[in-house]
């Protein structure tokens, strides 16, 4: 994909955490590759399990294998340029500021990650990549899907709102009359992908009375 001057866009990070929701992740998946983005995906080492856990799908380790892995799930065999990552792989270009990019989404976020991100901890690749869109000041989105919040949690939202997060909690609307599972989810990544100027799905958005 390129912008209206032409130039190659940067590519945009997607991390997927093991919160509960990996619908979350395969939409926005979806519009973004059917829209050309280029992707780099992520998955923390508890995304395997929640896979497992929900699917009883096993998400292969090899990044190369991945790649065939997400495009599967998310219904897009061509179309966009998606890279995947080893969740341990602090090497790769991800981790360095000097890799260029649109920002970083991070869906569905756990608050354990959450809570590592907000304290400056990086213990994994995803966790790394988000710290470094903080220091370069570029955009970071959350999708933190659990329910109830501690004060804990609030605590750990608000530090990183004070840092210029987006915060994106998933919680679907309802004014547009959605019809499926997947309309709901969609108003969610819709709503996410909106805190990067990025319009690439189809909803029905609120036109006043």
């Amino acid at each position: 994909m390129t912008t209206d001057n032409g130039q190659q866009t940067k590519p945009l990070i997607l991390g997927v955490t093991g919160a509960s929701g990996l619908i979350y992740a395969v939409r926005t998946l979806k519009f973004l590759l059917e829209a050309d983005y280029t992707i780099d995906l992520v998955a923390s080492k508890s995304a395997y399990m929640v896979w497992q856990a929900e699917d009883n799908i096993r998400m292969p380790p090899e990044p190369d294998q991945q790649e065939q892995f997400w495009r599967q799930q998310a219904g897009v065999p061509t179309g966009g340029k998606l890279s995947c990552h080893r969740w341990g792989d602090v090497g790769a270009a991800i981790a360095s500021g000097s890799f260029r990019t649109l920002g970083m989404v991070i869906i569905p976020c756990s608050m354990s990650t959450v809570a590592k991100i907000a304290t400056g901890l990086s213990s994994d690749l995803l966790e790394r990549a988000a710290d470094v869109q903080l220091k370069e000041g570029r955009n970071l989105v959350l999708v933190p899907r659990e329910t109830p919040l501690s004060v804990i949690h609030l605590r750990n939202l608000t530090t990183l709102a004070e840092a210029g997060v987006r915060i994106v909690p998933a919680i679907p609307a309802w004014y547009h009359h959605p019809q499926t599972i997947e309309d709901l989810v969609d108003f969610v990544v819709a709503r996410t992908l909106d805190q990067l100027d990025i319009d690439c799905i189809p909803i029905n958005r609120w036109q006043g009375h």
